[in-house]
């Protein structure tokens, strides 16, 4: 597990945003070989997903053989709904990007088979043989995608009910309304992750995080209080953090 620190989310989300980039353009992705990539949705990546649209404007990186897998979805709401991560992925990076709409993979939050669609998704990414690159962040307990508490270290995409905390931390999103938040919701597994990925980078940004920071890097090996801990079993592990997430004081 590697860890570079920055002293502010600004240059964090640069240098994960180039080093994505980097490893797109030197796979030198085909349409029979595409670069194979997870991806997140709320606020930490945001600033990465910004400067990743700049860098394509520039002409630095394609994603027209790229496929994009994403980590989770709330059960309910339709691709059209603005807090739905459908709308998210594609307010964000999607639409202003050239990868194909067939090159993107998110989880149906309206199916009527949740176990169908959970069992497709898996397939899926198996299809592609490996996730050349899982990208992801962290909830302020530790958890990974919506893989709450108690997550076991073989779990696959399931449909998971979200604890208490996470919908209290969600409901900004839903004009601070607690009933509007869905109960549950669509996600990878901690074995989908780990299993199925080349390498996994984390970004984590702000003190809220700090934490969940040192569970995942200190903590117990493969706790599944703190679901994170579980990426010490993994062998190629990159966490990008700020100093308020590091612990850290910014210098004057």
């Amino acid at each position: 597990m590697k860890q570079a620190t920055f002293s502010s989310a600004e240059d964090a989300s640069q240098y994960l945003a180039d080093y994505i980039i980097n490893k797109i353009n030197n796979f030198k992705p085909t349409p029979s070989t595409p670069f194979v990539l997870g991806l997140p949705t709320g606020s930490s990546p945001e600033g990465i997903y910004a400067r990743i649209i700049q860098a394509y404007k520039d002409g630095r990186v394609s994603f027209k053989n790229v496929v994009t897998f994403n980590m989770d979805e709330y059960l309910g709401l339709a691709p059209s709904n603005e807090q739905s991560y459908h709308y998210f992925m594609y307010d964000k990076l999607f639409n202003h990007i050239d990868i194909p709409k067939e090159n993107i993979n998110i989880l149906n939050g309206l199916t009527k088979n949740v176990e169908q669609e959970c069992a497709d998704y898996e397939a899926k990414i198996k299809k592609y043989g490996k996730i050349h690159l899982f990208l992801g962040g962290l909830g302020p307990e530790g958890h990974l995608a919506f893989n709450e508490a108690g997550s076991t270290r073989d779990s696959r995409t399931r449909e998971v009910e979200l604890v208490e905390s996470t919908i209290k931390a969600n409901c900004r999103f839903f004009n601070n309304d607690l009933n509007k938040v869905p109960k549950s919701a669509l996600s990878v597994g901690i074995s989908t992750i780990l299993d199925n990925s080349d390498e996994i980078a984390l970004i984590v940004l702000g003190e809220n995080k700090k934490f969940a920071l040192d569970k995942t890097i200190n903590g117990r090996k493969n706790d599944p209080q703190y679901p994170s801990s579980y990426l010490q079993d993994h062998a190629k592990v990159l966490i990008v953090c700020d100093n308020a997430a590091a612990g850290l004081k910014s210098k004057l």
